[in-house]
């Protein structure tokens, strides 16, 4: 069923979300984490103190750029991580490697200036989408409240990958936590994920089920040009739901709190930019720290196929994510374990 409030575009479809909602926050509760699981049903909300006075944002003096170090694990410390990254991959069966369409293009690709190809020995791989050259691409970005371990909000997120879109996520940590969660709160009476804002068609919308509906009518190919049921592991909700769980579990409850000394005005500061994609390994540890820092973050995706790959190439000479620009200091950086490390010591508040 869909709706109209003040002539933005409302939809609705009901699911299995209360529970899987109640069972989120209730893992997702930590002792001193500032939300807890009975404060979501009381509907409390923890706010940051707008008398606080929010340091200086700026790049610590001993602050080094590090050099990209393709697939490597700079730090044994970070094995676990990959490992619960890799093996949540598994368990999603790998949704949102590849763009939809995917296909291999030549394995002999000559080299070209500005062009990705993947190098495995003699062979250097390219590859596109046969179905997204001609979809089409929103003027603007689009935004989505979300938050990491949210099975909902995952199964758009991957959806937005499939369809190669570039969209701004603002995190609303168990989707009661932040700034964002109380102008969403403000903006429509509720405080659920996923919700989306599409500034290009005046749509606005709850409900993973209709939100992936709407990006595949609007910013997908045309239906008789793909194979619906490459999306199954997506709109076979009961199955992305509960694997998505499973998820959230292996990785903790990622990014279901705010992290106690995030700065108070992170939700104000300009969207970073995200290149990536959100299975990946080694992009996931950056999203799991810009959401618990409640950081606006313009997700750029860079699937299998993605033609931001060869844009990537073109801005900076060379392929690898996670690659984060930031637009509040300056710096643009990859490696996941040092981009953590920047964003700890830049949106946090120093005791």
């Amino acid at each position: 069923a869909s709706g109209t409030r003040e002539g933005v575009v409302f939809c609705h479809r009901s699911n299995m979300r209360p529970l899987i909602s109640l069972f989120c926050l209730a893992l997702a509760a930590k002792p001193g984490s500032g939300f807890s699981f009975f404060d979501g049903l009381l509907g409390k909300t923890v706010t940051p103190s707008s008398a606080a006075a929010p340091p200086k944002v700026e790049v610590p003096e001993d602050f080094v750029v590090p050099e990209p170090k393709p697939l490597t694990l700079t730090r044994s410390s970070d094995l676990p991580s990959v490992l619960k990254s890799s093996a949540a991959l598994a368990v999603r069966l790998a949704t949102g490697v590849f763009v939809l369409g995917w296909k291999i293009d030549s394995i002999f690709a000559p080299e070209e200036e500005g062009k990705y190809a993947l190098q495995l020995g003699p062979l250097s791989l390219r590859d596109s989408s046969s179905v997204l050259q001609d979809a089409p691409r929103p003027e603007k970005p689009l935004i989505l409240y979300e938050y990491a371990a949210s099975p909902f909000a995952k199964r758009v997120r991957e959806t937005i990958n499939l369809l190669d879109l570039t969209v701004e996520y603002r995190p609303c940590p168990g989707a009661r936590g932040g700034q964002f969660s109380l102008d969403l709160f403000e903006r429509t009476g509720r405080r659920t994920v996923p919700y989306l804002i599409d500034p290009n068609t005046g749509t606005e919308m709850f409900e993973s089920g209709d939100i992936i509906d709407y990006l595949l009518q609007t910013y997908g190919p045309p239906e008789d040009s793909y194979d619906k049921k490459a999306l199954w592991p997506i709109t076979f909700e009961a199955f992305s739901i509960y694997t998505s769980t499973i998820v959230a579990i292996l990785r903790g409850m990622p990014a279901a709190s705010r992290q106690p000394n995030a700065r108070p005005d992170n939700e104000q500061m300009l969207p970073l930019e995200l290149w990536g994609y959100e299975c990946s390994p080694f992009v996931v540890p950056v999203r799991e720290k810009l959401g618990s820092l409640c950081l606006p973050h313009l997700m750029v995706s860079c699937s299998r196929g993605s033609a931001n790959r060869d844009r990537m190439v073109q801005k900076t000479g060379r392929f690898q994510v996670p690659y984060l620009c930031d637009p509040n200091t300056g710096v643009e950086m990859f490696e996941s374990p040092e981009i953590c490390d920047y964003l700890e010591a830049v949106y946090t508040v120093k005791e």
